[in-house]
């Protein structure tokens, strides 16, 4: 561990989901002592799971003043009041001025109920979000997307979305290169877009050969060209229709918004890892102008090439906040 580890400390809350509260040191820990992972309860004591056992924590709320990010993992819903209890409203409250917070699924209702979303955009689990919105009114919620960066907060939905927002603030620290290892490491998806929907309605589909996988990865290996829907599906040697529902029921995107995100995607490692001039990663990543891969990569993460490019060449070495530069 480093001396210029970033500090992360995790509120073990009562009932909490032991799936959850691992999963910032899982990933967060995984980056190469990037991050010193911490984890505290509101008493110093063994906490209380939702399932048939207690976790033992090696500190108590102190710790929470010496953080540099904070994470709340979730509860169980039945243990969840509008009115925090005493120890864990002081407790929230100790988190310095300048930390960033974080909350995974129900977190974010000790969030709220600390007043700490009041005026802020914000999401958890799409089942809660009628109890949320009357218990917390004066919260933006968006119960439709995977997490909210709102910069020095982060909310996010269910389980899955909790590795989804660590890899966030893993390439928002240290760039998508990093985010990319570690999510290698642990068999993840390394990217998936805030804002995409929480939940689709609509069951897993088989699993058989007639699947896209084989598709998708030609099309990375090919993002450079201007692909088609009419290619992608003569590759997978389906229809129009066909392969566009297949697509949708696999990966959740239609194929044009998966192309997107897989081209903005390539773009960012080769503005962090290169000096290419903006058009030659343009035409790289299938891009037919420097004007086009501007447009896409503001709609993606708020800010130009060369803006995000800067911030990598800079001695802090933190990406930008959506939406803020």
């Amino acid at each position: 561990m480093t001396s210029r580890a970033h500090r992360v400390v995790v509120l073990a809350p009562d009932g909490v989901y032991p799936f959850e509260l691992g999963i910032p040191s899982r990933v967060l820990g995984a980056a190469e002592g990037r991050y010193e992972v911490l984890t505290c309860s509101v008493d110093g004591l063994p906490v209380r799971t939702n399932a048939d056992f207690s976790v033992t924590v090696e500190h108590g709320p102190d710790i929470l003043r010496t953080a540099g990010t904070v994470v709340v993992p979730p509860s169980d819903p039945a243990v969840l009041t509008r009115e925090l209890p005493a120890g864990t409203r002081e407790a929230l409250a100790s988190i310095p001025s300048e930390a960033r917070t974080v909350s995974i699924c129900t977190g974010a209702f000790l969030l709220a109920a600390a007043g700490l979303l009041d005026g802020r955009p914000a999401t958890t689990h799409w089942a809660l979000a009628d109890t949320f919105r009357r218990w917390f009114p004066r919260v933006a919620l968006d119960p439709d997307v995977l997490f909210v960066d709102d910069g020095d907060v982060l909310t996010s939905a269910g389980a899955a979305s909790g590795v989804d927002v660590c890899l966030h603030l893993l390439r928002r620290d240290h760039g998508a290169a990093v985010a990319n290892q570690v999510a290698r490491a642990l068999v993840v998806p390394p990217w998936r877009d805030g804002g995409q929907a929480q939940y689709i309605e609509r069951p897993v589909p088989e699993a058989t050969a007639n699947g896209t996988s084989a598709t998708r990865q030609w099309a990375l290996e090919h993002l450079h060209r201007p692909l088609t829907l009419r290619e992608l599906a003569d590759h997978a040697r389906m229809s129009l229709r066909t392969f566009a529902r297949r697509f949708q029921e696999e990966v959740g995107v239609s194929p044009g918004r998966w192309l997107i995100q897989q081209r903005v995607a390539r773009a960012r490692h080769l503005l962090e890892s290169t000096d290419l001039p903006v058009d030659d990663i343009a035409g790289q990543v299938g891009f037919a102008t420097g004007a086009s891969l501007r447009q896409h990569l503001h709609a993606s993460i708020g800010v130009s090439p060369l803006a995000y490019r800067r911030t990598f060449r800079g001695e802090a070495g933190r990406a930008p906040v959506p939406g803020r530069s």
